[in-house]
């Protein structure tokens, strides 16, 4: 009952947020964020309406795959970065790929989709904090334009929108300055019309600021802390 508790919350303040930017609440996807999170605890926020799921890790996501595979109609994003050695796997797990960040893992996700007959839409993941701990590529760079240029030669994908992880902030908007610069990105590649890619989505904001990231045009928040409460570490997170 406490997850869903939290997701009419959440769901209020998603509310509250768009109307106070002039949005419509039904154009903002609520994701939530099951890292670490048992098929438990994913099937409580299921039961409590959410569809849209947000995944860090493919192996984590295929140890408990099987035992949520009767969820019928929930979606499963890949939202943490994607390693060279798991693009097959997470090619035939997940519904899209939200953390494109080279033309080599973009290539290899659109081969192993292709082999297993299957099309992916994917975001390309914007580091815009250029902090060297995070993933994503760098805003201004080569390999943002080479990944954009390759998407013709990617039949099997659909780069659809951004996404971002910006710096934490201990204020929610201190961290405006972040979607505003994915926003202008988002609109900047729009309006040249590039084949193969729509930008429509545009995935920014977390658990302790996606109201600031709705007021700055985010179509997907992905919240993980507000819904389930503080996650459980990893053992390679204690083991030290």
């Amino acid at each position: 009952m406490e997850i869903a508790k939290n997701i009419a919350r959440v769901q209020e303040q998603i509310e509250a947020a768009a109307k106070k930017s002039g949005r419509n609440s039904k154009d903002i996807a609520l994701m939530a964020v099951t890292k670490t999170m048992p098929p438990e605890r994913i099937r409580e926020a299921y039961q409590a309406g959410l569809r849209l799921f947000g995944e860090n890790r493919v192996q984590e996501f295929a140890e408990k795959s099987d035992y949520i595979a009767d969820l019928h109609g929930a979606r499963w994003h890949l939202i943490g970065h994607l390693q060279s050695n798991k693009t097959t796997k997470a090619a035939t797990l997940f519904d899209a790929i939200d953390s494109i960040d080279s033309v080599r893992i973009a290539e290899r996700i659109d081969s192993a989709a292709q082999k297993s007959g299957r099309s992916l839409r994917v975001l390309i993941e914007v580091n815009v904090g250029g902090e060297s701990a995070k993933s994503g590529v760098a805003p201004v760079s080569s390999e943002f334009e080479r990944i954009l240029r390759a998407a013709p030669k990617l039949p099997a994908l659909e780069i659809c929108g951004l996404m971002t992880v910006p710096p934490f902030t201990a204020k929610p908007e201190d961290a405006r300055q972040y979607f505003t610069v994915l926003r202008r990105i988002r609109d900047e590649v729009a309006n040249r019309k590039l084949p193969n890619i729509s930008m429509d989505e545009l995935s920014m904001g977390m658990s302790h600021d996606f109201e600031v990231a709705i007021e700055e045009g985010s179509t997907c928040v992905r919240v993980g802390t507000a819904i389930f409460g503080a996650r459980p570490k990893m053992e390679s997170e204690t083991a030290h």
